[in-house]
């Protein structure tokens, strides 16, 4: 089935997609953009966070899920690529690392993210082929920011900026943190502007038993999981997505990104579930229409 063949374009239901927050395990957005490709949908609109924001941002620039994919695999598959690119991101000079006030173990996430995203990425939100919504956590303002206008990198940056890992984005006068925080799988942004509003969670959760006690880092990360989830499902009680897709990241770390071709291969079957999804979604928006 292709989306395009469905019935006619006037009758076509509009779709929309929110990509979730999870670092490294987000790379299991590109299969469902190389399915939604092969279906022949255009998306509407897009709303993201942290990985989500960065993936979708691709595809809002016309990249297609191959193009995506391609790029992941020879940017962060290879440890010379790694390694030359965070270079460029070291400081410039020692003033640079008084900036602020020295902060230890936090990443600028903006230089880094201008190191590694394509070219293709247009500087500002107006210049995408499709509307993106990007979320953000205001930290002092102690609420969900969206940014959808503007300089594009530093809304990314916002969204991705883990806290301890990255530092804080200061953007329109607000110190913004990873909008995971707040607003993990942003499908509620998108529910007045599509028919059928696809949404990818990516968040995952601890693994392991009782005999194991976590490391720091893995409670850290573990708790914010968990507290991600119980978001999920809030939101979920009030407003469901007509599609919602886990694809099998739990065991797969925040940080895994050299890991991108085991993580692409070992979510590959959400692509057929997407398709089998959308086929009874848009059986179903065509047969309520026809009501």
């Amino acid at each position: 089935m292709t989306f395009s063949n469905v019935k006619t374009a006037q009758s076509t239901p509009r779709v929309a997609v929110a990509f979730g927050g999870g670092g490294a395990r987000g790379l299991a957005h590109v299969n469902v953009i190389e399915a939604l490709d092969e279906l022949g949908i255009h998306p509407v609109a897009i709303a993201g966070s942290s990985i989500g924001a960065i993936i979708g941002a691709g595809m809002a620039a016309g990249m297609s899920g191959r193009e995506i994919r391609d790029y992941c695999s020879a940017t962060l598959g290879q440890r010379g690529e790694i390694a030359g690119r965070m270079w460029k991101t070291r400081p410039a000079s020692f003033a640079e690392i008084l900036n602020g006030g020295i902060r230890v173990a936090q990443f600028n996430i903006e230089k880094i993210l201008r190191a590694f995203l394509p070219e293709r990425l247009p500087a500002s939100f107006e210049e995408l082929e499709i509307p993106l919504a990007v979320t953000a956590t205001d930290f002092y303002g102690q609420q969900g920011a969206i940014l959808e206008s503007g300089d594009l990198f530093s809304a990314l940056a916002a969204s991705a900026a883990i806290p301890a890992l990255f530092r804080p984005v200061t953007r329109d006068g607000r110190i913004l943190i990873d909008g995971g925080i707040c607003n993990p799988v942003p499908f509620e942004l998108l529910e007045e502007r599509a028919d059928i509003v696809i949404a990818i969670d990516v968040v995952g959760g601890p693994m392991g038993d009782d005999s194991r006690m976590p490391s720091s880092i893995d409670a850290m990360f573990g708790a914010t999981q968990l507290m991600m989830q119980s978001i999920i499902e809030t939101k979920l009680k009030v407003v469901r997505p007509v599609i919602l897709l886990r694809p099998p990241v739990s065991h797969f770390g925040v940080l895994d990104f050299m890991r991108v071709e085991q993580i692409l291969t070992e979510t590959a079957g959400v692509k057929e579930e997407l398709k089998r999804a959308v086929d009874a979604a848009v059986t179903f928006t065509g047969d309520r229409k026809s009501a």
